[in-house]
């Protein structure tokens, strides 16, 4: 196994980012979003690198002193190595130096394998947003974190 490599994301990786999004999500992000968020002064991206290769990534909106995660996606062939829990960590340090105060995400209902690993860091459901996903249309659980 090689050394993933947490970094700080880059206009550069946008394609390979499209593709992960592609595999992972239902209604996957555009490259203009993308470019948009690399320009927004309040979003922050992290990217998981292996050999020069994108794995992984994950994006948060930085709003006074709360952070809202936007998207956590790991290639398929590269989960259960602890990657989206090093890309986690990575951000609720970036939060801790920030002084931000709590985290908060959006997950599908029926996503568990996620939820599980958003609960081992600390991670707590609040409540639900009806229909919030769509293809296939589900619920959401609203998750917190308290940082402080």
């Amino acid at each position: 196994m090689e050394r993933v490599l947490i970094r700080n994301m880059k206009s550069d990786d946008i394609g390979q980012i499209i593709e992960i999004e592609k595999k992972c999500f239902s209604l996957p992000w555009s490259r203009e979003s993308f470019e948009g968020e690399l320009k927004n002064e309040h979003a922050y991206y992290e990217c998981a690198e292996e050999n020069k290769n994108i794995v992984g990534y994950m994006g948060m909106w930085k709003i006074l002193d709360e952070c809202h995660i936007t998207n956590v996606a790991v290639l398929p062939e590269y989960r259960n190595r602890g990657i989206a829990s090093m890309l986690i960590d990575k951000m609720i340090g970036v939060c801790k130096c920030s002084e931000i105060k709590n985290m908060t995400l959006e997950v599908r209902e029926s996503n568990t394998t996620a939820i599980n690993l958003y609960k081992k860091f600390g991670f707590f459901s609040v409540g639900k947003r009806p229909n919030y996903y769509q293809l296939p249309l589900e619920d959401a659980i609203i998750m917190w974190k308290n940082i402080y």
